[in-house]
């Protein structure tokens, strides 16, 4: 396989538009200042400088929990995991390995709340579906549920791409995976989610 990191436009399709990032978070963030510059700036106080590693992480952290958790439960954890990343900022020793850092409470939280999810009863589908739903909605849940049945390494890769938008080289320096296994994880996604929508579509 070539060794690309953008995806081929046949790839991006499978992403619904409906899966977007919190509110008022922007696509992409300028990488300027770098992060260790502006965690630094947030453990002095500065809540600017940490609604900039909002801005610029948010996406991120979403696509991390939505790789493990419903969509109904995502957009709370992460404010969550921002409050935690906020209120446990001096334990980070090194400001350029926030990405890293923030990835691991993202994947505590999800895993807290998928816990507490099965001690919990849930609505039916059928219960719990809204007569109004567009059907953008509908296909957006429909992605998501195929990702969700994905093994949890192409989930996050996936959705890392997808969602937060970001290059082979930046999931890569972000997770601490290699290049190598990011191309491998998009590529096997990909292949296996195409196949999933595809046999939804035979099914309907």
């Amino acid at each position: 396989m070539r060794p690309e990191q953008r995806p081929h436009p046949e790839e991006s399709s499978v992403c619904p538009s409906t899966i977007r990032p919190p509110a008022g978070v922007p696509a992409r963030v300028a990488a300027e200042p770098d992060d260790r510059d502006v965690v630094a700036a947030a453990r002095r106080g500065d809540r600017a400088a940490f609604g900039v590693l909002y801005g610029r992480y948010a996406r991120f952290v979403q696509a991390i929990v939505l790789a493990r958790v419903a969509v109904d439960g995502a957009d709370d954890i992460v404010q969550d995991v921002f409050v935690t990343a906020m209120e446990r900022l001096g334990t980070l020793r090194h400001g350029d390995a926030f990405a890293p850092w923030i990835a691991t409470i993202a994947r505590r939280r999800a895993a807290d709340w998928r816990r507490r999810r099965r001690d919990t009863v849930e609505l039916e589908e059928s219960m719990s579906a809204r007569a109004d739903d567009s059907h953008d909605r509908a296909a957006a849940r429909e992605a998501l549920d195929a990702i969700s049945a994905l093994p949890e390494a192409y989930r996050e890769t996936l959705l890392l791409r997808l969602v937060a938008g970001l290059s082979g080289p930046e999931i890569a320096a972000r997770t601490g995976l290699t290049p190598g296994s990011v191309r491998v994880n998009l590529h096997r996604g990909i292949a296996m989610l195409r196949e999933r929508l595809r046999g939804h579509a035979s099914d309907a």
